[in-house]
């Protein structure tokens, strides 16, 4: 039987990572490349952040190269990892992203190509294969399930949205079995909060929409700290008890906000609050000094840089106002 892995075994990789998290951008570099003038000169900060890979050209190239970024920073962090399965709960959800796009680019007879991240614990060759033949024997977790159940849901309801939910049950799942697997009580916590934070979101969006409680029970996920049937009661309730429901929780400030937005339709905020709460969470990583915790936290953080640079850059293509780039950027944790 393996020697058991020890926080300590984590030394080496956790001062490494200590060292990356200087070069994680700050609240002022977003705001240079916000605020650059020309393409050439945000190119040139891009560059001089360390990013000499991104050119943002058009959508479809930022897209592209950042996938790249992602792709170089995980296997980066895997050859120091003592124990390379942690880091599939952040590439679990690719594998169900590239099962959802594959599953509709069949619906539509398009090519799945564009839509495709080759970062999850399967290579696509190898998930296009499976998801082709319709043999999911070979694949990890419980993505054969998935690709039989999102094919079945689409095949009967012709419905995208409806697919998608069958599958996140299936990622879900699996997300938190791996999580329970690594023996990490920080990472089956964060995996805790993201499923409530998903259903927090559900909720939201189905009072919004007027459907009822029947509607909401079959779209819930189950493993978060919260049980759907307490988020049952809240929609049965017209959305009465909300806060109050998520108010022990990290998701209080997003759920307050979420009471608003179904007052007054906007969105944004209530969005952006959920996701700032997950990132909150690995704030507590700073405080451990080694462990897998310290070195998840810094690839969701690194995460988070790619998801702010995506705004940021796509967003001044677009011709998207400063200001509102800016509320729309996520908080992160350095």
């Amino acid at each position: 039987m393996a020697e058991k892995i020890k926080d300590i075994d984590y030394l080496s990789v956790s001062a490494y990572v200590r060292a990356l998290e200087n070069e994680l951008l700050t609240a002022d570099q977003y705001e240079q490349l916000i605020t650059a003038k020309t393409y050439d000169e945000e190119v040139k900060l891009l560059q001089s952040f360390g990013y000499d890979e991104l050119e943002p050209k058009h959508p479809e190239a930022i897209d592209a190269d950042l996938t790249a970024v992602r792709a170089e920073a995980m296997e980066t962090l895997e050859r120091f990892m003592p124990n390379a399965a942690d880091l599939d709960v952040f590439r679990i959800k690719y594998d169900y992203h590239n099962i959802k796009a594959m599953l509709k680019a069949e619906a539509m007879n398009v090519s799945p190509g564009p839509m495709l991240a080759d970062l999850g614990r399967i290579s696509v060759e190898e998930l296009y294969l499976a998801q082709r033949e319709n043999d999911g024997s070979n694949l990890p977790g419980r993505l054969s399930s998935a690709v039989f159940v999102g094919r079945e849901v689409l095949n009967t309801t012709r419905d995208p949205q409806l697919m998608d939910i069958a599958v996140d049950k299936w990622y879900f799942r699996d997300l938190l079995a791996t999580a329970q697997r690594s023996g990490s009580d920080f990472l089956v916590g964060y995996v805790r909060l993201q499923i409530d934070a998903a259903n927090l979101r559900t909720l939201v969006r189905t009072l919004r929409m007027g459907k009822t409680e029947e509607f909401l029970r079959g779209v819930l996920f189950k493993g978060g700290t919260i049980t759907p049937e307490e988020v049952l009661r809240v929609c049965a309730a017209g959305g009465a008890g909300l806060a109050e429901l998520f108010a022990p929780t990290r998701l209080a400030e997003a759920a307050v906000l979420g009471e608003q937005a179904l007052q007054d339709g906007v969105l944004t905020g209530f969005e952006k609050s959920c996701d700032d709460a997950q990132n909150a969470y690995l704030e507590d990583a700073r405080l451990i000094p080694f462990g897998e915790a310290p070195v998840l936290a810094y690839l969701a953080a690194r995460e988070t840089e790619y998801t702010n640079l995506r705004i940021v850059l796509t967003g001044r293509l677009a011709g998207v106002p400063a200001d509102v780039i800016r509320s729309r950027l996520r908080a992160g944790y350095v």
